[in-house]
């Protein structure tokens, strides 16, 4: 008569080294993986028509977090914000208007004076298909930026809300995932050339 003994030592050994390479995996991945998301990049589904034809409902972009605590916002950056009436609502515009600057909007037509006032730039805005036919003149503070939608109809933007102060941006938007078909770096960024 013979006798089989299983050795159960091993297979729980085996167990435990698995479990204990899952727990490694896993805070290695956390450790890497959630600094990366609060500090870096983030992920921003477009909702809504104010950036039309530029951005579409259900695009998918990736948010660098990263660019604006070293710098700042420029002209032309599509930016990711907090909207400041409601901070759990996250909005994306374009920077119009820069610190110190006065933003005049007349019959749709975007005109900024200098800091010190001695040049008056007409913004060329290519992206535009609407213009609605209004009048507005704000004076940027120090930290504030004028911030609208491309689809000037459709907006809800500093025309209306007023400036956006530097402490509710998020980032800017650096890659369009998806559609596919779409799939680009610094999506909507446009340069004034001012």
């Amino acid at each position: 008569m013979s006798y089989k003994f299983m050795n159960f030592e091993k297979t729980d050994n085996k167990k435990d080294l698995k479990f204990v390479d899952f727990i490694k995996f896993a805070v290695i991945t956390i450790l890497i993986v959630v600094p990366i998301r609060m500090y870096v990049a983030q992920p921003f589904i477009v909702n809504g028509a104010s950036m039309s034809p530029t951005f579409e409902t259900g695009q998918y972009l990736i948010v660098d977090q990263f660019t604006y605590h070293f710098g700042e916002p420029q002209r032309g950056d599509v930016v990711i914000f907090k909207f400041p009436q409601d901070t759990s609502k996250f909005f994306i515009k374009r920077v119009v208007g820069l610190p110190g600057e006065r933003v005049v909007i007349d019959a749709g037509i975007v005109t900024i004076v200098k800091e010190d006032g001695s040049e008056e730039v007409v913004l060329n805005e290519p992206y535009i298909e609407f213009k609605r036919n209004s009048y507005s003149e704000t004076q940027l503070d120090e930290d504030e930026y004028y911030v609208m939608g491309d689809n000037r109809e459709a907006s809800l933007d500093s025309r209306i809300w007023g400036p956006l102060d530097k402490k509710y941006i998020v980032g800017r938007a650096y890659t369009r995932l998806l559609p596919v078909g779409e799939i680009d770096f610094m999506p909507g960024k446009f340069d004034f050339n001012i």
